[in-house]
């Protein structure tokens, strides 16, 4: 018997960095001996590119514009319309937000495909640009098989779901535990990087630098710090040069290390005491990057964001702590006791990586074998 073929769309796909990317990633080669799969996207350099990654092709479509974080390309339209075509797919498999891709959806003949939908996110402060989306975003999902969300806790506030909870499924989120693998004598990089810090306790954040992630009350929060320990800021965007201008009066109390390849990201999140995840409202749909710092062993601070699976992800008082949205202060605070309690660190540690291996793993992908049928 064939196996089924599954054309999975998503906005990009590695090597560019990104939660959902990352989540695409896994799930197409976890799936990979039991489906015959192909992935359609926007290239995040230039040009076509049709290529081939660890046995599963990989058509990369040029996207000559972004407009309000939508990459934009016509000739996706005739490439989805040629790949429905060619590759005659038993499921497509899209991944939201993606406006753009979601209206060319709705144009192109499928040819009785099954549509999964995979529901990353509400679109979230972009009024004008949703007023617009919306009637597709409806269509597509009234149209789809079933639904995908990453959390319950999600699903309870997303207005745009709740038309649909008959025909949504819960899976969550899963690392990419080769990215956080360690090979022999790689412990040394660890203790080179608290030495670089002279020993000071290191307080972690990694992530793209926009509004909602939060960081300026991180900043805040490090001028409440004790001096014993020093902030690091991981990746770059739109708001680094702002950041980095608060940041300046506390020296090198904050220092920004750019962009982590993804091969020294797990020495970071190991070397760390506390992940600092304090995005601040429900765009941080779910936090990748928080269950990647908690599979470290590294206990994490966040914001209690309603209707975020972040809140989830990250349990309160169990593999970390989870205070008050935008309450710098008590942010600080919470920190502090982690530091504080070398103890307390190291029950939460171990509950972290226990939490994570449970709920966060790619076993967890497994579950849509039953969705695929």
């Amino acid at each position: 018997m064939s196996k089924k073929r599954i054309l999975h769309i998503s906005k990009f796909y590695p090597p560019y960095y990104g939660g959902i990317e990352d989540v695409v990633y896994t799930i197409v080669n976890e799936l990979k001996s039991d489906y015959d799969q192909r992935v359609i996207c926007f290239n995040h350099e230039r040009g076509f590119v049709r290529s081939m990654d660890n046995g599963i092709e990989i058509v990369r479509v040029n996207a000559p514009i972004t407009i309000a974080s939508q990459a934009c390309s016509l000739s996706f339209l005739w490439k989805l319309q040629h790949e429905l075509n060619t590759f005659c797919p038993d499921i497509v498999h899209i991944h939201f937000p993606n406006p753009l891709v979601a209206a060319y959806l709705l144009l192109v003949n499928t040819h009785g495909a099954k549509i999964v939908v995979h529901w990353h996110a509400d679109i979230i402060g972009k009024k004008m640009m949703y007023y617009l989306v919306k009637p597709i975003e409806r269509l597509v999902l009234k149209r789809a098989y079933r639904i995908i969300a990453t959390s319950a806790q999600y699903v309870s506030k997303s207005a745009p779901l709740q038309p649909f909870l008959d025909k949504i499924d819960i899976i969550p989120n899963t690392i990419n535990e080769s990215k956080l693998q360690f090979f022999k004598g790689e412990e040394k990089k660890i203790k080179d990087i608290r030495t670089l810090y002279a020993g000071k306790k290191i307080v972690l954040f990694i992530g793209r630098h926009v509004h909602y992630k939060g960081i300026d009350y991180l900043i805040r929060a490090a001028s409440l710090l004790p001096d014993d320990c020093v902030v690091l800021i991981g990746g770059t965007g739109e708001q680094t040069t702002a950041l980095q201008h608060q940041a300046a009066p506390l020296g090198d109390k904050v220092q920004f290390l750019g962009r982590l390849p993804n091969n020294e990201m797990k020495y970071y999140l190991c070397a760390a005491s506390v992940f600092a995840f304090p995005s601040i409202d429900r765009r941080e749909a779910f936090g990748v990057a928080l269950a990647e710092a908690l599979y470290c062993g590294t206990p994490a601070v966040s914001f209690d964001i309603e209707g975020s699976g972040s809140t989830w992800v990250n349990q309160d008082k169990k593999t970390g702590f989870v205070v008050r949205e935008k309450n710098a202060t008590q942010y600080a605070q919470a920190i502090n006791t982690l530091l504080n309690d070398e103890e307390l660190r190291i029950i939460y540690s171990a509950n972290a990586k226990e939490w994570v291996r449970t709920h966060f793993l790619k076993n967890q992908i497994k579950k849509l074998t039953t969705i695929y049928q």
